[in-house]
């Protein structure tokens, strides 16, 4: 007598299982990345600096001086190149990044339907426990990404604390500095979490709830779009606090480390609890663009390439 075969009800998180192709995956997210690099990269640049600022910025001289840091006297197109420090470092790790959460989360998605869809579906229902599943897969690969911290690190010192390499090569930098280049993982992989969480989970909502989508691969690029709009600002809200402690962990000199605690309760004493926002406005309007960019193209492209291949 043949098995009878259970199929999952549609909107089922146990039904979420291997949408895509390994290869479609890794060329999806890596494309979103190579682009994100290319068009963002001095956006990014200059919210790093805002955020690494110590104290407040009171006029527009002053703003001047610290997005454009040596170069604030400077041409305009002179002003432009400078905000491009660290595209090597920036290439390494933006493209492996965007490779890593967008393809990876994919799989981390696979794991926990096939060994716990049903769980979500119980513990949550279906089509919110599907969604659900979504945003811990996105927040287990985000608590990963701290292997890539080291080019993390490179990138954001690049950009606000060019005098940390003195001259020093990439190769220099990891013999001297060795495990210190992972400094500030802890903070890295306390802002991932629920950072990854809200990026996936407010995406993975608004296809279930807005377009009452039953397989999200099949959203338009318009509802791409939109999801992508709802997950990266819950995202880039979210994780605030915590990445202003980690931007200042990372940017300081190698040789004068200061432990994340200690960068806390200076904020909190000398700034304020409005100084955890720091480069919020501008990661909203400006860093926002391109997560929203990158994530869109990514759940657009891996879908796309699947098709095709």
């Amino acid at each position: 007598m043949a098995p009878v075969v259970v199929e999952a009800v549609a909107g089922s998180a146990a039904k979420d299982f291997k949408k895509e192709s390994a290869t479609a995956r890794l060329l999806g997210s890596g494309c979103a990345g190579v682009a994100e690099l290319m068009i963002f990269h001095p956006v990014d640049t200059t919210a790093k600096r805002l955020m690494s600022n110590y104290g407040r910025v009171t006029s527009a001289s002053m703003l001047n001086t610290v997005v454009f840091k040596d170069y604030a006297n400077a041409t305009l197109p002179r002003k432009f190149l400078s905000l491009f420090p660290g595209l090597g470092y920036a290439a390494g790790y933006k493209i492996s990044q965007r490779i890593y959460k967008y393809g990876g989360q994919p799989f981390a998605r696979d794991f926990l339907a096939l060994h716990y869809g049903t769980q979500f579906d119980n513990a949550f229902g279906k089509g919110t426990g599907k969604a659900i599943m979504h945003a811990t897969a996105g927040s287990i690969i985000g608590i990963g990404e701290i292997v890539l911290l080291p080019l993390d690190v490179l990138k954001i010192k690049r950009q606000t604390n060019p005098e940390a390499f003195r001259g020093r090569g990439i190769g220099r930098i990891i013999r001297d500095e060795g495990m210190g280049l992972y400094r500030g993982a802890g903070w890295t992989a306390a802002r991932n979490a629920p950072g990854s969480f809200a990026l996936f989970g407010g995406s993975a909502f608004a296809k279930e709830k807005i377009f009452h989508l039953q397989d999200y691969n099949k959203a338009s690029w318009s509802q791409n779009f939109v999801a992508s709009i709802c997950g990266a600002s819950a995202s880039l809200i979210v994780s605030a606090p915590l990445d202003v402690i980690k931007t200042r962990i990372q940017n300081r000199n190698f040789e004068n480390p200061e432990s994340g605690f200690k960068i806390l309760g200076r904020m909190w004493r000398q700034e304020g609890i409005t100084s955890f926002f720091k480069g919020l406005t501008p990661k909203l309007l400006m860093t926002g663009p391109k997560l929203v960019f990158s994530f869109w193209l990514a759940q657009t492209l891996i879908p796309a390439f699947d098709k095709v291949l």
